[in-house]
């Protein structure tokens, strides 16, 4: 019997050293946590248009003749005053001649009525010579006098056709092609048969047009009613942003300056339009670009990292970490981005701790290890000295 229970019993012992170990469970997720970040923002709204050059003028002839020079290189910026073209001056000289010399036989016929009249008056108080041909002395003054003041004028628009013979830049700006090269007959005057020799388009400052719907009109029209300056104030003090088509960024900064006075009833739409500065000269007449104007008064919101947003289906949602370690889901309504923070207008409190690296790695519910972000600039803390 002893025997048995020996054998038993070392059965049992050797049965339990064969068994296996449990495998513990995995540790909990590692995360990154932070607090959303107080901001002072304000929404904005974003359109598409189009630049616009604040002066834009055809260079036509004042006058008529055969085109000498052309003095500037197809699409080279220039500066007011400079040479353009210039039309044949020889016969426009040869008229401005001719005026001089009518204008100065006036004269000289005006000097001689001038004598004559002065001793008319005398010889007529004298009674040596009748009041008729006073009267005739006088009227030979008067007209000669006419006459200077006339050939004055000839000589005045001589000279003007001789100066608008050379066309000179009256704007600064980038010049397009030649529209006529030279040996052309060029017809100037102010008809509507003038001949097109160039254009030039001012590039610095620029505009940069847009439109926007009506209820959006309506919407900037009772922000201004609240005492915030909107883009309908109209006083060019509310500033814009913009960027073009291969930019991420609105870092092009602008001030708005004029809103149209109607809604045109095709489209339901009204005008707006703002100045940028161009001293590079990148944007240009007829470029697109993307403009961001403000939408709000300013309000304080949280924010956090945009990759910190979960999407289920058509709701957006965050993971916050609660007091036990485990992620919770939370869902959200978003705001603007702002860099690369996003606004949340409702849905988490300001001392939530978000996941913002590892979302992807954890679930609601799920057991995680919270590290949290150092502020940007931080040291992470030193580890603490081993002791012997």
């Amino acid at each position: 019997m002893r025997g048995l229970t020996c054998v038993l019993a070392l059965a049992t012992l050797v049965a339990s050293c064969g068994e296996a170990p449990k495998p513990a469970g995995p540790p909990p997720t590692a995360v990154t946590v932070a607090q959303p970040t107080k901001r002072t923002v304000f929404d904005f709204d974003e359109y598409v248009g189009r630049f616009t050059a604040i002066n834009s003028v055809e260079i036509r002839a004042r006058v008529s003749g055969y085109l000498d020079t052309i003095d500037f290189k197809d699409g080279q910026m220039v500066k007011q005053g400079d040479l353009l073209f210039t039309i044949d001056k020889r016969g426009f000289q040869n008229a401005l001649a001719q005026a001089r010399a009518t204008l100065a036989q006036a004269r000289s016929n005006l000097a001689y009525t001038e004598a004559d009249f002065t001793r008319g008056q005398q010889l007529v108080q004298d009674k040596t010579i009748t009041s008729q041909i006073f009267e005739q002395r006088s009227q030979a003054y008067r007209n000669a006098q006419a006459a200077v003041t006339g050939a004055e004028a000839t000589v005045k628009q001589a000279e003007l056709d001789v100066e608008f013979a050379t066309l000179r830049a009256p704007i600064d700006g980038r010049i397009g092609d030649r529209r006529v090269s030279p040996g052309n007959l060029v017809t100037g005057g102010a008809g509507g048969t003038t001949t097109l020799l160039a254009t030039i388009v001012s590039t610095d400052p620029i505009h940069f047009e847009f439109t926007f719907d009506e209820a959006s009109y309506l919407r900037y029209e009772r922000l201004a009613k609240q005492g915030q300056d909107d883009i309908t104030s109209r006083n060019a003090g509310v500033e814009v942003a913009l960027k073009l088509i291969d930019e991420k960024d609105y870092t092009h900064k602008g001030r708005m300056d004029f809103i149209d006075n109607v809604i045109d009833r095709a489209t339901g739409t009204i005008r707006g339009r703002a100045v940028f500065p161009n001293p590079n000269g990148v944007f240009t007449p007829g470029m697109f670009a993307r403009v961001r104007v403000p939408a709000s008064s300013p309000y304080e919101a949280l924010l956090v990292p945009d990759v910190a947003i979960g999407s289920e289906q058509v709701r957006k949602y965050v993971l916050v970490v609660d007091g036990n370690g485990v992620a919770q889901q939370k869902y959200v309504t978003l705001g603007q981005l702002v860099g690369d923070l996003r606004v949340i207008k409702q849905g988490i409190a300001a001392n939530d701790r978000v996941v913002v690296n590892g979302m992807a790695k954890v679930r609601a519910g799920q057991k995680v290890t919270a590290q949290e972000q150092q502020p940007p600039g931080a040291q992470p803390a030193a580890a603490p000295a081993k002791t012997n």
